[in-house]
């Protein structure tokens, strides 16, 4: 009961702020039920007078709510299917940036992480130089042979693990609530979304896995000249503090430096486009939070990339499916491009290819008319997905992760030149990804993979044989005496059930008494 009550504490709270922000605004209330939409005018009696947008609406009320609001917009502006592509679109522009906290608690943090005092750690640690809702870097020095070596010591916040599980929790609440009442919700998957931010924030809050994401993609890229990540030093890092190589190096956001120092812009526009689809179709993992903040480049023109806490995966099935997809288009293959989707097993197979391969002209063709410039592979992809709805296709959040990215990688292109031709910049990276895998030397090692898992799968079929015995036991005795619950199991059943209809009671009984407090407070 305590716990519930602090959920609607928490929730009650944020609709108190989206309504004053004009979130309820951007609902439409038209396919809502009477209750709901009567629910919503009260809300929006309590709207302060703004002259902005949706955009600013929204990102405002959850930059007040704080550090967890802010991942959610986040997390939701790479999931269209969720809150619509308007919103999505709106809540990329979502900026993660925090006051810092005091430098005392960051010092109290690194001294609690390595259990040794500060000096034995860094020679010195000054101010920190960004702040994010999770953590904030400092600059810092470390002793070295020749002398103090500059590194950059990123911090988690102070109890921030406590607060995400707090919000996490009211998440998870609403959404449970909200599926037992809405078959919209169920459709919408609300509590899937909810566990996968769960899950991508605690991946995030330890700062272990960002150091292995950091070593992974250095592995993988070690041969690549234009492209690197800054070196780990792993005896000064652990769950709460991550230390780096110190990057010197002039950022993207500054093209005024960026021209000062010579570089070639466009020459940079090319390699960001080139180096983010290598490192998604040929390492399969990719920096999914490319924006101008986190890219640098060094005096060598070469592109550094800082802050692996978001990171893309694609599996071999989905990387093939990319390279063919984005080929299939650079060369107007689309009965190809369809293809590739029933494949895939992205699309039903009770559906035409032949239909899906016309819904994909349409996206195509009017590509090929542009120019260069007007050319968008985010856009591209984006379109696809709007049209494979319509054959059933589920949404693949992966693929969506990608395509966000590649909307931003995109817009770092053009900023350094806005006429860059994203297929002519795509097309060598695809086509040798494509010639390697699908040629002839691809096919072969194909063929020995396919024949390695057939001499394991041949290795473990005793073991198979010995589990289907047991299993056809089982069943044998289901069939003659039942199935039959335990007792305590039964009653376990029923107390769920009628703990969970009792609070969705309440929950809906302290929403509507909030609602019907704001009316009337309005009033008198």
């Amino acid at each position: 009961m305590i716990s519930a009550l602090a959920h609607l504490t928490r929730l009650g709270r944020a609709g108190f702020v989206f309504a004053r922000e004009g979130v309820f605004g951007l609902v439409d209330a038209a396919p809502l039920p009477l209750p709901a939409r009567l629910g919503l005018r009260l809300a929006r009696l309590i709207e302060r007078p703004t002259h902005e947008g949706s955009a600013g609406r929204l990102s405002a009320a959850l930059t007040r709510l704080g550090p967890t609001y802010v991942k959610l917009g986040q997390f939701l502006a790479t999931r269209p299917d969720v809150v619509g592509v308007a919103l999505s679109r709106d809540l990329e522009s979502l900026q993660d940036k925090m006051a810092p906290f005091p430098q005392r608690d960051a010092e109290a943090a690194i001294i609690k992480a390595f259990d040794r005092p500060l000096a034995q750690s860094f020679t010195s640690l000054g101010p920190a130089v960004a702040a994010a809702s999770i953590a904030q870097v400092h600059r810092a020095e470390v002793a070295g042979p020749s002398g103090p070596r500059p590194v950059a010591v990123k911090v988690l916040r102070p109890g921030i693990e406590r607060r995400f599980k707090a919000d996490l929790d009211a998440f998870a609440f609403a959404a449970r609530n909200a599926e037992n009442l809405s078959a919209e919700a169920r459709r919408l998957r609300l509590r899937e979304v909810v566990a996968t931010l769960a899950r991508s924030v605690a991946l995030e809050m330890d700062l272990r896995l960002e150091a292995a994401a950091l070593s992974e993609m250095a592995e993988n890229i070690k041969d690549d000249p234009d492209f690197r990540v800054p070196s780990v030093d792993w005896e000064r890092t652990a769950k709460d503090v991550l230390t780096l190589e110190w990057i010197e190096a002039t950022p993207f956001s500054d093209r005024t430096a960026l021209e000062a120092k010579g570089f070639d812009l466009p020459a940079l526009g090319r390699a960001v486009i080139q180096s983010f689809l290598r490192h998604a179709l040929r390492d399969g993992f990719f920096h999914a939070d490319m924006h101008p903040g986190n890219l640098f480049v060094d005096d060598a023109g070469r592109i550094i990339a800082v802050d692996f806490g978001i990171m893309g995966r694609l599996g071999p099935k989905e990387r093939r499916f990319l390279a063919e997809i984005l080929y299939g288009f650079i060369t107007r293959n689309y009965q190809r491009t369809a293809e590739v989707h029933f494949e895939a097993g992205y699309v039903p197979s009770h559906h035409s290819v032949a239909s899906f391969a016309q819904a994909i002209r349409a996206i195509g063709e009017p590509i090929h008319n542009r120019t260069a410039e007007d050319i968008s592979m985010a856009k591209l992809l984006m379109l696809l997905f709007e049209v494979t709805g319509l054959f059933d296709m589920r949404t693949r959040p992966e693929l969506l992760l990608l395509q966000k990215t590649m909307v931003v990688v995109e817009g770092v292109a053009r900023s350094f030149d806005p006429k860059l031709d994203m297929w002519t910049v795509a097309d060598p990276v695809v086509r040798e990804w494509i010639e390697r895998h699908l040629g002839p030397v691809g096919r072969v090692e194909d063929a020995a993979e396919g024949a390695a898992e057939v001499g394991r799968f041949l290795s473990g079929v005793p073991a198979l044989l010995g589990r289907a015995a047991v299993l056809i036991e089982q069943l044998d005795t289901i069939t003659r005496d039942g199935l039959v619950l335990a007792p305590e199991t039964v009653a376990a059943i029923g107390r769920a059930e009628a703990r969970r209809n009792r609070w969705s009671a309440i929950a809906l009984w302290v929403i509507a008494i909030l609602l019907a407090w704001m009316g009337i407070a309005l009033f008198w």
